[in-house]
């Protein structure tokens, strides 16, 4: 799978290694590609996933706020719930990203 935007490839990884959680497909950090995602200072808290770290994706032509998300520390009882640590592991808005 690939995630894309304005021409720049953002991730790419095969199936095999993408978790899916709520409908969203978190690539693995090694998957990444280097200097196309910034930290956000963006917070959020989501109530069974914990604490998340936003990312604003960088292009030659723009700037993304907050198009991708991970989660650094993820509770154990989600780590427990989706079956795979998915700790630092990247999803991508795709309203702006394309994931395919």
């Amino acid at each position: 799978m690939r995630a894309m935007i304005d021409g720049v490839l953002l991730a790419d990884a095969d199936a095999q290694h993408i978790i899916s959680i709520d409908g969203n497909h978190y690539f693995p950090p090694d998957s990444l590609t280097i200097g196309t995602l910034k930290e956000s200072p963006t917070p959020y808290v989501c109530p069974w996933k914990g604490r998340a770290r936003y990312f604003s994706v960088e292009t030659p032509h723009h700037e993304y706020v907050d198009a991708a998300w991970s989660y650094p520390h993820p509770r154990r009882s989600a780590i427990e719930t989706v079956r795979h640590d998915f700790t630092g592991y990247v999803a991508f808005d795709t309203t702006v990203v394309v994931v395919e």
